[in-house]
């Protein structure tokens, strides 16, 4: 393999990418060619913008075929220099390199070799070094944990790695029925007791998906309604306003958004952000107009979201990551994302 170390997203086609990624050991909408552009463009949101980041996108060829992609970058991060994933650490749920189970483990070891060789120091701002690897995200089925951990072995690295958070997901297969017989008998009646609760209220409660047509409107107006929550409104500082407009944006440019509202008194009063990728729904986002919480308009939504997802048979619905208590109410069950810290240093803690 030919490695590559690119200054720019530019100097790699972003249709080769994508295609690399299709057959690759984790697809996910974050490893998107312009997904990861439009966060290493805002800096997750301003997360690493007071950091002194650096790109490290590495390519690896054979006989000029794209085989393996490393989006990382270098930051000082706990206290030692390290390279981690572009992506990380709060708003993509899932990382990884984007390489085939077939060259998966040589790519590995190449790329380590060629981070640590004179042609990627020689082509980096002095100084340049870096301690080892800080991977946030990898899922809990990803060859990476293995791989790496055998590399750190061979290499004489201190190596570590822990259960990050979790990532409760739906398996669905067409019947929405069927997926409600699976949730637990109490709360699958509280599903369809505030749905009808809400459809007789009288206040023309309805869902649609958008049609996008306006999307800086509509992007307004589910920030708006993300606002509602005060632990969100913080979150939606200035920069981090920016990062989730290009996320939006190109998730619906690129055809994988899929935005849903919730209409009670003729206003929105509920919102939900999924992307529609590889067959399945992935939860990104969610807001709620706390004056109608007597319509229980999240869970209303949410339960209408799972119904399209099944009739138009989606596989899934992932609420990726976190544990909130709605999440397994919703017949949730667990996989994860994990941490692998993998350093030169012999002490190292997560």
């Amino acid at each position: 393999m030919k490695y590559t170390l690119h200054k720019d997203f530019s100097e790699i086609n972003s249709q080769e990418w994508n295609d690399l990624l299709s057959g690759s050991i984790t697809d996910t909408p974050f490893l998107r060619y312009e997904y990861q552009q439009a966060w290493w463009e805002h800096r997750g949101g301003g997360e690493w913008l007071r950091q002194n980041t650096q790109l490290i996108l590495v390519s690896a060829r054979e006989d000029e075929k794209l085989v393996g992609i490393a989006p990382l970058f270098i930051s000082e991060y706990d206290g030692q220099s390290a390279l981690l994933l572009i992506g990380s650490i709060e708003i993509s749920d899932y990382l990884d390199l984007i390489v085939g189970m077939d060259d998966h483990a040589r790519f590995l070891t190449g790329l380590l070799d060629f981070l640590a060789s004179d042609e990627v120091r020689a082509g980096s701002p002095s100084p340049y070094d870096w301690s080892g690897l800080d991977w946030y995200n990898l899922p809990d089925s990803s060859p990476t944990l293995a791989a790496l951990k055998a590399e750190s072995a061979q290499r004489g690295w201190t190596h570590l790695e822990e259960m990050y958070r979790p990532t409760p997901r739906i398996a669905l297969n067409g019947d929405f029925e069927e997926y409600l017989g699976r949730v637990e008998k109490k709360q699958r009646h509280e599903i369809k007791r505030k749905t009808r609760r809400a459809e007789a209220s009288g206040r023309g409660v309805r869902w649609y998906i958008s049609d996008m047509q306006d999307v800086e409107a509509e992007i307004d107006s589910f920030l708006g309604l993300m606002e509602h929550d005060q632990g969100k409104a913080g979150f939606l500082h200035d920069s981090m306003r920016d990062q989730m407009r290009a996320v939006i944006r190109t998730a619906h440019e690129h055809g994988w958004l899929w935005l849903a509202f919730l209409e009670a008194d003729g206003q929105r009063i509920a919102a939900n952000l999924n992307f529609d990728y590889n067959n399945k729904l992935w939860g990104y986002n969610a807001g709620v107009n706390r004056d109608f919480m007597e319509l229980s308009p999240g869970w209303v939504l949410l339960g209408h979201v799972l119904q399209w997802a099944c009739e138009n048979k989606r596989s899934e619905f992932d609420f990726m990551r976190g544990d909130e208590d709605y999440k397994y109410r919703f017949g949730g069950v667990n996989q994860y994302v994990m941490r692998v810290k993998a350093m030169k240093t012999q002490e190292i803690s997560l």
